[in-house]
């Protein structure tokens, strides 16, 4: 399953997609034609599962990742947040953040609100999974492997933007950051920013 609106990065080259199952949740893998591999698809969709459990999302869960280039970033970022430049990750959640427990610095919701907009753009219709009785589909999460490699070997990741590490820590993190942000989390006001990179650096150190 792809994301709506999307562009194929590498049209001579097949998308790759696979579903991997970690405990209750089924990561969905695309990754596109001519990506670089950084890490397997193991360690990937076991990121994904380490950030949803961690956010308190509700179980059996269902989450899909592409793996592209800043291309197809470009299109998506103009396609739903009207900003004409590739970025390194974009979440499309498919639940309103008050669908998960409370977390540190974010906001009280009202009662009643609408459904809020992901942190990186507004959830996309028609983007649920494959029917899969009693499994909750998260959302999509949208990566430019290219933006990861480039951030990590210029010194400019970590969400950061002034950590010098190795793209697959980069890409680690940007999967780790998407997958949070489907979950309600946000880094728009100081206090949720900082238990949000501190929630980040944790999983990040348990997955090593």
């Amino acid at each position: 399953m792809a994301i709506a609106g999307a562009t194929v990065a590498h049209p001579t080259e097949p998308d790759r997609t696979r579903a991997l199952y970690v405990g209750a949740c089924r990561i969905d893998l695309v990754r596109r034609g001519g990506t670089a591999r950084l890490l397997s698809d193991a360690r990937l969709a076991r990121s994904a599962t380490r950030a949803l459990e961690a956010a308190g999302a509700p179980t059996p869960a269902s989450v899909t990742i592409v793996l592209t280039d800043d291309e197809e970033l470009r299109d998506l970022n103009f396609a739903h947040l009207d900003r004409d430049e590739p970025t390194d990750v974009l979440s499309f959640p498919m639940l309103p953040p008050e669908a998960y427990p409370p977390h540190p610095g974010s906001l009280p919701t009202r009662a009643g609100a609408a459904p809020a907009a992901g942190a990186h753009g507004p959830a996309t219709p028609g983007t649920a999974g494959p029917a899969t009785s009693g499994r909750t589909h998260i959302g999509d999460v949208a990566i430019s492997v290219e933006r990861a490699i480039d951030q990590a070997e210029a010194g400019r990741g970590g969400q950061t933007g002034d950590i010098r590490w190795s793209p697959a820590d980069e890409l680690r993190l940007l999967v780790t950051h998407g997958v949070l942000h489907l979950c309600g989390w946000d880094h728009a006001e100081s206090a949720e920013e900082a238990a949000m990179r501190a929630l980040e650096q944790r999983l990040l150190a348990e997955g090593r």
